[in-house]
């Protein structure tokens, strides 16, 4: 029996999203070459104005009001005219909106950047705007290409999550930039998908729960067990006390571990291991490492096991996989990838894909099973 809901939507989802790549392709077709070249040559400075308007936290400022400029250069300690130029910028960008000479007020892109939108993508922003994510993109990405070492590991002397270990305010930020994903995904994860066929989640790589907590709203029979770094777990439980209640956050647990080494035991079939884009950023051989650990765990129980990825394109990518998977060739030993590479991983790893699901999302959840 499918595990897929919302089967309806979903496709039409992916139609909109075909139509979506094809406006995306409209500049090429009608900007005159030379010119579109230099557009996307320079598009770092709408990146760097946008990274700028957010750090000075100017949608929250703004509010649901509209403000002069001088008003909200002595609200965020900075000079008037450099402010109206900045904003000028990004209204001619679609982010904020000029109501009149100099009076600026939040639109629908950049009431997502306001502190108080439960949505807001801030972090995301910050985040890929850090001098840790833009310096491998601007000094070691030629280099990565010509060796094939990861940029960012030249540039900072280790491996991503390593870094994070010992970078705790990097280490929180990236933090809440993941957390920003569903923002960018929204809850089709768990909409779109039969999660009330089973009775446990164990989350892997889970950060600190928020994908499980958007489940358990929705099925109230379930539990759910985040396992994650210790240093993320260790503040994990505190972290939703203000915003979830008690009821809820009675269904949520955590526990520390390396999932390269291990992960929690299955009971059973009404267990389903949950690892929302945590492959994605290994190379093959972590990747058949995890997986196998995933049927230790789970062999003999019946307990599923839920990927939640990207699956690129064989052929004429989007561009929104191409270059989530160039973030990845920036940051990681990891990758997009292609339905055939998930089954090649698959077949090193002792599981079988029972279903692939379809999501309102750019993502898909690949189901499997450990090989009898």
């Amino acid at each position: 029996m499918s595990l897929q809901k919302n089967s309806g939507s979903v496709r039409r989802f992916a139609k909109l999203m075909k139509f979506a790549a094809w406006l995306q392709n409209i500049p090429n077709k009608l900007t005159p070459p030379p010119f579109r070249l230099i557009q996307i040559g320079s598009a770092f400075w709408q990146s760097r104005a946008l990274h700028i308007a957010v750090r000075l936290d100017i949608a929250s400022v703004l509010g649901d009001g509209q403000l002069a400029v001088d008003v909200i250069a002595s609200r965020v300690s900075a000079q008037p005219d450099a402010i109206y130029r900045l904003l000028r910028m990004l209204a001619a960008m679609g982010i904020f909106e000029e109501v009149s000479p100099r009076v600026f007020k939040n639109n629908a892109l950049s009431a997502y950047l306001r502190e108080d939108n439960p949505k807001n993508v801030k972090a995301m922003v910050l985040m890929h705007n850090s001098l840790e994510m833009s310096r491998p993109w601007f000094e070691q990405l030629e280099q990565g290409v010509r060796s094939g070492e990861v940029p960012f590991q030249i540039s900072h002397g280790r491996e991503l999550y390593s870094y994070m270990d010992e970078h705790a305010e990097f280490d929180s930020l990236f933090a809440g930039a993941m957390d920003n994903v569903e923002a960018l995904t929204g809850d089709s994860f768990a909409t779109d998908f039969d999660w009330g066929r089973f009775d446990r989640i164990i989350d892997v790589g889970g950060s600190k729960g928020s994908k499980s907590l958007a489940i358990l709203k929705r099925y109230p029979h379930l539990t759910a067990l985040v396992f994650d770094r210790n240093q993320v777990v260790q503040t994990a439980a505190s972290y939703w006390a203000e915003t979830e209640s008690p009821a809820l956050l009675s269904r949520l647990s955590f526990q520390a571990g390396n999932l390269l080494d291990s992960v929690p035991a299955a009971k059973n079939d009404k267990d389903i291991y949950l690892l929302s884009a945590v492959l994605h950023g290994m190379d093959d051989e972590n990747c058949v490492k995890v997986l196998r650990n995933l049927v230790a765990a789970s062999m003999g129980t019946g307990a599923r096991i839920a990927l939640m990825e990207l699956v690129v394109p064989e052929f004429k990518a989007d561009f929104s996989s191409a270059a989530f998977d160039m973030q990845m060739f920036m940051a990681t030993r990891g990758r997009e990838r292609t339905l055939p590479e998930w089954q090649s991983l698959f077949g090193q790893s002792g599981v079988a894909l029972e279903e692939l699901v379809g999501l309102q999302s750019l993502g898909k959840i690949l189901v499997l099973r450990p090989k009898v």
